[in-house]
């Protein structure tokens, strides 16, 4: 009992740290502090890789393996930039290769799924402090984001539920801040005129990344960097 109540004890406490301590602290192998980072970290890093990656699954996968990397490679990050900016990048890049080892193997995949229908996190369920009938909204909403090319999705997302600013993206992504404007444009006008009516102000209720989603993702990544010898 003493001991759980100690582990209670130190998760209070590490939710109370900056970023930068969280970082020294999970250097020195500190479980707590990876866990804490990755509560943190979820919700923004699953949008950024789901901007990219074509399922909730392979958002999931990379994320995984984004963790391992970043998490096993700590001595690489320098702190030039943020942590969150550090592994934000790494994110980007195993999702990008995730998109191609997909289309890469959809090229021996004879089997037609292009009617398969698509799930999104919490489609079943609301979220606690939603409002009533939020739930339908978005998963419509979902469904129009997720049938945007990549290049166009994430900029989209970065900006409407991240709330990121164009300089902030252009910096993210390492493009021309116009080429982001452009992106973001050419989104909007993807997107149906009365959809955007609907849910202007709701985008941050999108492909949500919490709950037991984010417990299994915090165990999954503890499970490995322990079986690795990392943490």
């Amino acid at each position: 009992m003493k001991v759980q109540l100690s582990l209670r004890q130190q998760a209070s406490t590490d939710a109370a740290k900056s970023e930068a301590e969280l970082v020294n602290a999970a250097r020195e192998g500190s479980e707590l502090a990876v866990r804490e980072l990755i509560r943190r970290l979820n919700p923004r890093l699953f949008r950024v890789a789901r901007g990219i990656v074509d399922s909730d699954t392979e958002a999931e996968e990379a994320l995984q393996e984004a963790y391992l990397l970043a998490f096993s490679k700590l001595e690489g990050f320098r702190e030039h930039a943020s942590f969150s900016t550090w592994i934000t990048r790494i994110v980007i890049n195993t999702a990008r290769m995730q998109r191609r080892r997909a289309r890469t193997a959809e090229e021996y995949d004879t089997v037609d799924e292009s009617s398969s229908l698509i799930t999104f996190p919490g489609q079943y369920s609301e979220l606690p402090d939603a409002m009533l009938g939020r739930a339908q909204l978005r998963d419509f909403l979902e469904t129009a984001v997720s049938e945007l090319p990549p290049n166009l999705r994430l900029p989209f997302l970065l900006r409407e539920a991240e709330d990121m600013s164009i300089l902030a993206i252009a910096s993210e992504l390492q493009i021309n801040p116009i080429t982001v404007k452009t992106r973001l444009f050419r989104a909007r006008r993807r997107l149906r005129t009365t959809i955007e009516h609907r849910v202007r102000g709701g985008f941050e209720a999108i492909f949500p990344f919490g709950g037991k989603q984010c417990a299994n993702m915090n165990d999954r990544v503890v499970a490995l960097l322990q079986a690795s010898g990392a943490l």
